[in-house]
C-alpha cells in the first residue's frame, strides 16, 4: 500500500470554503483500494437471497425478506417495489418504499415478525414517527389521495397527491390517514422538528426534488426560474405544523429560501456546474435533498444538492442560515450527521443518484464519499474525506449513503450504508483520520448487469444495526468485539435506549451511571495510551474492588477513585478522556 500526500487548498468566499479542484487522494486510512487477498468483501459472489457474504466485526443477526406483495419474484430488484428508509418506536420499526410501508415487530430482534404492510405507491416513502403519528414522503406524479395503485392519467388533477401523508397508528394494524399535506414539488425527505418552546405542535421540513407541480392543481406553485418569477416554488423548502392535538389541521406555515444570498438573490448559492478543470458536475443548489436538525444545539445541518448548509433553527417555523460549503469533489449533496457533542459534521455525496456503480477501484476515493467538516463558532472548515475502502463492481449500485451514530461515550463512531457497498462501520473521533472499524457485505444481485440492490439505510437503535435491503428485506446486526472496539464499550452503547427514534431528528447521547461506560473510558486510555499502564492498572483494581462493596462503602471509595483520577487530568496524554473518567466514577459515586 502507498500513502500519497494530501494537499488542500480553500478559498473564502464569504462564508464559503471552497476546496480547489484536482485535490490529490487523503490519508492512506482513508483512500487505499483493496486487493481480493486483503479484503473478502472484493469478489464476492452473485445472488438474491443466496449471495455470498463478508462480515467483520460485527454478527448477522437476522434476515428477513419483504413480504407478499412487496416483491416482485421475478424482478427482486424492480424500483416500484423497493424499500427505502427506516424509523422506530418502541418495539417497531416501520419500513418506508415505493410501494408503501412496513411494520416490523422486532421485540425478539433475532426474530423480526411483519406486523403491518399497508399498500399506498407515491415514491420511495420516507417514514417518521411522533407518539402516534406516522409520517409518509410521497413525491411521485402517480401518488393518489386515496393511496390507490392505479395512479392519475390527468396532468392536473384533484386526486392526486405529491407531499406529506400522516397517518394515525394508535392502532398499528389499521393506520389511519388523518391528513394529507400538498406540497408544490411533493416530499422526496422529511424532518421532524421539535421545539421546548412549542411544545404543542411539531413542524415538518419538506424537502422537495422533483419537478413543480401545475398551479392550476395546486395555488401558488410556479417551476418558473426566479428571473421570470420571484415567487418561484424552486429554491426553498416548505415547513408543515402539525397541532399535536389536532393533526387533521396541519398545514404549510412557511416556505423559507434558505438559498438567498446577502443581497436578496434568490438563487444565491452555487448554480451548478463543475468547479474547474477534473472537478465533478455539482448540482444547482435550488432543494435541499435531506435535512438533519439537533434541537439540542439549535442547529440543523442541511444537504442541498450544491451546498451543504449549517441552519439555526431556534425558531422552528423559520429557520436561518448561517454557513455553507461547497466542494468541488462534491456531485449532490446528500445527507448530514453531527457528532454528539456537535463539533463536526459528516456529509455524504450520492454521485450517480443511487443507481450507479460508484465505489468502482477506478473511482476516485473522494468522491461519492463523507466529507466531515470541523464545526466551531458556527462555522465549517473541511477536514477528511471518508469512502468505503473496499472496491466494488460494475454490476453493483455503490455510493455513500444513510447512516447514524453508535452510543459509544467517548468516541463519534458512524454507521453507515453503502448501497450494494454493504454496511460499515467508521471511526471518525478525529475528523481529520477517519477509519473502518467493521462491516459487512454481500455480493451483487446480479452478476451480469446493475440491479438495484443494498442498503438505504443503516441505523443503530437500542442495541442492534436495522438495516433496509432494497431488495433483500431487513436485516439486523450486532456489533461484536475487537481490537478497535471493546466489549465494554459495545456494552456502554446498549445502554443508550430510546422509545422512537428518526434518524434526521437527532437526539442528543446520554449514558446512565453505570461501571461499563467507566471501563470504556478505562478501555480508549489503555488503547491510546492515554495515562501510562501502571496508572490504568490501579485505577481498573480500585474500580472493581469498589464495584464489590456495598452501600456507603462503596460510594466513599467511589469518591477517593474520583478524587485520584481528576488530579491525573494536568499529566495526561489524553486529559479530556480522562477528565471524562473522573465524572463517570462521580455518576457512579452518586448514584
Amino acid at each position: 500500500m502507498t500513502t500519497r500526500q494530501s494537499i488542500r487548498r480553500y478559498v473564502a468566499r464569504g462564508t464559503m470554503f471552497l476546496m480547489l479542484a484536482a485535490l490529490p487522494a487523503l490519508l492512506e486510512a482513508q483512500t487505499i483500494r483493496t486487493t481480493r487477498q486483503e479484503d473478502p468483501r472484493v469478489g464476492l459472489r452473485a445472488g438474491w437471497q443466496d449471495a455470498e457474504s463478508a462480515i467483520r466485526n460485527l454478527r448477522l443477526v437476522a434476515n428477513r425478506p419483504r413480504p407478499a406483495g412487496f416483491f416482485d419474484p421475478a424482478s427482486p430488484g424492480n424500483f416500484s417495489f423497493a424499500n427505502s428508509d427506516l424509523a422506530f418506536r418502541g418495539n417497531h420499526v416501520f419500513q418506508g418504499g415505493y410501494h408503501g410501508f412496513q411494520v416490523w415487530d422486532i421485540s425478539n430482534p433475532a426474530a423480526p415478525a411483519i406486523r403491518k404492510a399497508f399498500s399506498c405507491p407515491g415514491g420511495q416513502g420516507d417514514p417518521s414517527i411522533y407518539g402516534n403519528l406516522l409520517f409518509i414522503s410521497v413525491e411521485e406524479t402517480s401518488g393518489r389521495l386515496d393511496c390507490g395503485p392505479q395512479g392519475v392519467a390527468d396532468t392536473v388533477s384533484t386526486e392526486r397527491f405529491r407531499g406529506v401523508r400522516i397517518f394515525d397508528i394508535s392502532n398499528v394494524d389499521a393506520p389511519k390517514q388523518v391528513a394529507a399535506v400538498q406540497t408544490c414539488r411533493g416530499s422526496h425527505t422529511h424532518t421532524l422538528v421539535t421545539s421546548p418552546k412549542d411544545p404543542g405542535n411539531i413542524y415538518v421540513y419538506v424537502s422537495g426534488t422533483s419537478v413543480v407541480r401545475s398551479g392550476s392543481e395546486l395555488e401558488g406553485c410556479s417551476g418558473r426560474a426566479p428571473e421570470e418569477d420571484p415567487n418561484t416554488s424552486l429554491f426553498r423548502i416548505e415547513i408543515i405544523q402539525v397541532p399535536l392535538a389536532t393533526p387533521q389541521n396541519a398545514r404549510v406555515v412557511s416556505a423559507p429560501r434558505l438559498f438567498t444570498d446577502a443581497s436578496g438573490n434568490i438563487a444565491g448559492l452555487w448554480r451548478g456546474g463543475n468547479h474547474g478543470d477534473s472537478t465533478q458536475q455539482t448540482a444547482v443548489t435550488d432543494q435541499c435533498h435531506d435535512i438533519t436538525v439537533y434541537p439540542e444545539y439549535g442547529l440543523a445541518a442541511g444537504a442541498c444538492s450544491g451546498n451543504g448548509l449549517l441552519l439555526d433553527i431556534s425558531d422552528p417555523a423559520n429557520p436561518r442560515r448561517i454557513a455553507e460549503v461547497s466542494d468541488p469533489n462534491f456531485a449532490y449533496w446528500h445527507s448530514a450527521t453531527f457528532n454528539n457533542d456537535a463539533t463536526s459534521i459528516l456529509f455524504t455525496d450520492e454521485w450517480g443518484g443511487g443507481t450507479a456503480p460508484r465505489c468502482r477501484a477506478t473511482d476516485r476515493p473522494e468522491w461519492g464519499a463523507n466529507a466531515i467538516y470541523r464545526l466551531e463558532n458556527r462555522q465549517l472548515t473541511p477536514a477528511s474525506f471518508f469512502k468505503l475502502p473496499a472496491a466494488q463492481t460494475e454490476v453493483e449500485n455503490c455510493v455513500a449513503h444513510n447512516g447514524s451514530l453508535i452510543p459509544v461515550p467517548g468516541r463519534d463512531i458512524f454507521v453507515q450504508a453503502w448501497y450494494q457497498g454493504g454496511i460499515s462501520v467508521i471511526d471518525f473521533t478525529d475528523p481529520a483520520k477517519p477509519f473502518e472499524i467493521a462491516f459487512f457485505d454481500r455480493g451483487p444481485v446480479d452478476a451480469e448487469r446493475i440491479t438495484l440492490g443494498g442498503y438505504w439505510s443503516a441505523y443503530w437503535y437500542n442495541g442492534y444495526i436495522y438495516g433496509s435491503e432494497i431488495a433483500r428485506g431487513l436485516d439486523v446486526l450486532e456489533l461484536r468485539p475487537s481490537e478497535f472496539l471493546t466489549a465494554n464499550e459495545i456494552a456502554a452503547a446498549r445502554l443508550v435506549r430510546f422509545d422512537e427514534f428518526n434518524p434526521q431528528l437527532q437526539p442528543k447521547l446520554t449514558w446512565p451511571a453505570d461501571f461499563s461506560v467507566t471501563r470504556a473510558y478505562l478501555d480508549q486510555l489503555a488503547r491510546n495510551r492515554g495515562l501510562v499502564r501502571d496508572r490504568l492498572n490501579r485505577i481498573t483494581r480500585e474500580l472493581r474492588s469498589a464495584e464489590q462493596a456495598r452501600g456507603s462503602d462503596q460510594q466513599q471509595r467511589l469518591t477517593r477513585l474520583a478524587e485520584q483520577v481528576e488530579r491525573d487530568v494536568d499529566g495526561a496524554v489524553d486529559p479530556v478522556r480522562v477528565k471524562a473518567l473522573a465524572a463517570s466514577v462521580r455518576a457512579l459515586a452518586s448514584r
